[in-house]
Formats: structure tokens, sequence, C-alpha cells
């Protein structure tokens, strides 16, 4: 069965711990609140704790639909969500990562660990390889993101990265603004849907 069309589809790495402070759940419901109000569709890992909880609840509270894709390995220890409109199961978080990506128009991260971290440097290698030209946002929320940040342009001043590889992304710290930027920037990208043929 061919799911419904969705004029913006955005996956979504997070935590699936709540972190240290109540910035990060409220900008994780400031983005599902987006996701749903402008009919839009979350893609994300399907678990239904932390900010992985709190972005998928506010995304079907405001009328969203939402997308988990959860391996079989962490459906008890993510606790996967059984109130997604869908729910895949898959055996691999490498065939997680694929179907993520390839049902999705644009990718942002939220505070997160260090699976988060490795969803984002993924797929913003990928894209930078040429296996897709999906815009890519980091959401640095309460400023979780700013050392990062500053380590990135360390690597850059250092030899190792090129300014260009940094404006392969967009950050922000407003929710709604930086949703609004990827999702103004879908229609210049309209290769970015073969993304999983080059995987």
């Amino acid at each position: 069965m061919s799911s419904p069309a969705v004029p913006f589809s955005v996956c979504v790495y997070c935590g699936s711990r709540p972190g240290a402070r109540p910035e990060f759940a409220a900008a994780a419901e400031s983005v599902g609140r987006w996701i749903g109000t402008n009919r839009g569709q979350l893609v994300y890992g399907g678990g239904r704790t932390g900010l992985m909880g709190a972005v998928a609840e506010a995304t079907r509270a405001a009328g969203g639909r939402v997308v988990g894709i959860i391996p079989k390995a962490l459906v008890d220890r993510e606790l996967a969500n059984p109130l997604c409109d869908e729910l895949h199961v898959v055996d691999t978080m490498h065939e997680r990562k694929a179907m993520m990506a390839s049902r999705s128009h644009a990718f942002l991260a939220l505070p997160g660990g260090i699976g988060t971290f490795e969803e984002l440097f993924e797929v913003w290698t990928w894209r930078q390889l040429g296996y897709h030209d999906k815009p890519i946002g980091v959401l640095d929320a309460g400023g979780y993101y700013a050392g990062m940040l500053q380590f990135l342009q360390h690597s850059v001043r250092e030899g190792f990265m090129g300014e260009w590889q940094m404006g392969l992304i967009r950050t922000g710290t407003v929710p709604e603004q930086l949703l609004q930027a990827l999702r103004d920037e879908v229609p210049r990208h309209p290769e970015g849907d073969r993304l999983a043929e080059n995987l």
C-alpha cells in the first residue's frame, strides 16, 4: 500500500532521552507542532521516550502524519510508539536509516546523543559525496550544538574541512524559522528523492 502524498516530510534525528533542560523538550514540541500545522509528515526513529516521543506526540496532536522506523533490537529499549500512522520494524540500523532518508524531503537534527550525531554526520557526508541533495538543518536549541559548531569551524581552520561543506547545513535557534527555510529549499532540489537509489 502506498503512503499518502504530503507537501513536506522531514526526518528528525533526536535523543531517546529528554536531556537535562526543559528547553530541549520545548524545542521538540515546537518542531512537532510546526510539522502538524503545516500538514507535514514526521519521519523519525519510532520511539516514544525522550525527545523522540515529544516530537511525535506534538506532530500527531497538531494533525500531522507520523512515520516511525525502528529496528527489532530497539523495539523494547526505545518503547516503539504504537500511535504512529506508520510503524515500520526493520532488521538493521542501516535499513532503518536508509528508509528514514528515502521517506523524507529534508533532515533536521535536534539535541541528542551519539546516535543523533552519527545520523547527522552520515547524512551530511552523503550530501557532500553527491548521494543526495536534500537540505539538512541543525537546531541549536538552548545552545546545545554551539560547542560542536565551534569545533567544526576549528576543523575548517585546520584544513580538514572546507567552508563549502559547512554551507551544506543550515543552523538556527528558532524551530519555525529553520523548518521553513528547509521547506523553501526543497523545490530547488528535485533530485533529492532519488537518494535511496544511491545507498
